[in-house]
């Protein structure tokens, strides 16, 4: 019993730890908590985190959670375009993204957590100065390496991989897709999360997604369970559960980003939630323009100009223009953004962006500049990917990048193991030839 109240008592400061780390509303009570954090007991812990609770989940007037508002506070932008690539262009279009998405993700996963300089670090042990291809293996640390890639990773490291290994970053795609099937296109947040609960295994989660699985199992319902007891709500998880949205939309940017609410609010708020959006609606986009700057202001379009997301677009935007190279823009990102926690949605989106802005519409440039940022490496280099791959098509992808993925994707997903990248693209197909006729039929 004394074992398992130090337990209760050690959880309790995690989820504090993460409440307040980037919380820049939360100051004054971030300094309290930083006095009393090892000598409080669990009665004074669980009402100091009462009442950082009441701060953080409080309505923010140029940050709203609610579609209504985040609507009124966008800038102008098309919000649908006439026209979008349909039957076989279509196909290949999707199954691009879902490449994209997985090379990026097989990549960026073995230096999963790492800075840029752990990276750098260990592939000159290998000769290597960049991220130029899969991350070489070694067993155990390489001579004058500080980080071992896991064996755990093996999977996913050059010369090892056979197929897209199972990972959550691809399952969610797979989960999402299922429930615009099995719900429909008007799906509810309440959808997401019953389809969680019947497909997707409590442990396969990870961070805002795990406490809104515990709560959906306590029976807190949506949108409380984005709220409750989850200081992840404002991380990355949204964001890389969102391409789906995009893929069922082509040329639909303001009806993705609402699809993406409809998931998002399940387990986040605010700018979890913008991430989640500015991805969907930056897919769709890219079903009907090459231009990776125009993709980037139309996704923008679809959230509060003011929140801390769009600033963050902005700055980046602004410094590509003003750096002759992506390490120098990175550097400006790391000193405004390094603070935040390595799993936050605004510090890594802004790698996304920077792999997009200076990766020559190349997909091997691309996914290697945001997994040579650190961070969240694979979440960033598979958002990047799944851009790059819609704008480019399946057929413009380079072989040494999607063969070694042999159309084989595991995936956690109940009913859905193992599956191939060439099937989920079909059944994406599907489901976006479906929007586009409602669209059509609604405007008619």
């Amino acid at each position: 019993m004394k074992e398992l109240k130090h337990q209760i008592h050690h959880a309790l400061k995690t989820l504090l730890d993460d409440e307040v780390a980037d919380r820049e509303e939360v100051e004054a009570l971030k300094a309290r908590y930083e006095a009393v954090r090892d000598t409080a007991g669990r009665a004074e812990l669980e009402a100091l985190y009462s009442e950082i609770l009441q701060v953080n989940v409080a309505e923010q007037p140029h940050q709203p959670s609610d579609l209504e508002a985040i609507r009124r506070l966008r800038r102008a932008g098309p919000r649908a375009f006439p026209a979008a690539p349909g039957g076989d262009e279509l196909y290949d279009r999707i199954l691009g993204g879902l490449l994209g998405r997985a090379c990026g993700c097989t990549l960026g996963k073995p230096v999963e957590g790492w800075t840029r300089a752990q990276i750098e670090e260990y592939l000159a042990a290998f000769g290597e100065e960049d991220v130029t291809g899969y991350i070489p293996f070694h067993d155990g640390p390489p001579p004058g390496a500080a980080r071992a890639v896991l064996s755990f990773h093996r999977p996913f490291c050059r010369g090892e991989i056979n197929r897209m290994a199972r990972e959550d970053d691809m399952d969610f795609t797979v989960l999402c897709l299922h429930i615009l099937d099995a719900a429909g296109l008007d799906f509810t947040t309440e959808d997401v999360g019953r389809i969680w609960l019947e497909r997707m295994p409590y442990m396969c989660t990870n961070t805002a997604e795990r406490a809104a699985y515990a709560n959906l199992v306590n029976g807190i319902a949506p949108p409380r369970t984005a709220a409750h007891r989850n200081p992840y709500r404002e991380w990355i998880g949204a964001q890389i559960r969102a391409d789906a949205f995009g893929y069922a939309a082509p040329g639909l940017p303001e009806f993705a980003a609402g699809l993406a609410w409809r998931d998002a609010r399940l387990s986040h708020v605010r700018n979890g939630i913008y991430g989640g959006m500015w991805v969907a609606a930056a897919i769709a986009a890219a079903f009907v323009t090459d231009d990776v700057r125009q993709v980037i202001e139309i996704a923008t379009s679809e959230i509060p100009r003011e929140s801390r997301f769009a600033r963050m677009v902005e700055d980046v935007v602004r410094w590509s223009g003003e750096c002759d190279d992506w390490k120098a823009c990175w550097q400006r990102i790391h000193d405004e953004y390094g603070n935040l926690h390595w799993v936050h949605t605004l510090n890594n989106a802004a790698l996304t962006l920077l792999a997009l802005l200076y990766g020559e519409k190349d997909l091997g440039k691309t996914i290697c500049i945001a997994v040579q940022g650190g961070w969240d490496t694979d979440c960033t280099a598979a958002t990047a990917g799944s851009i790059l791959g819609v704008m480019l098509g399946a057929s413009a992808l380079p072989e040494r990048w999607v063969a070694p993925l042999n159309d084989t994707l595991e995936t956690a997903v109940f009913g859905y193991n193992p599956t191939t990248f060439t099937g989920i693209a079909r059944k994406a197909c599907n489901i976006a030839q479906r929007t586009r006729e409602l669209i059509s039929c609604t405007n008619a």
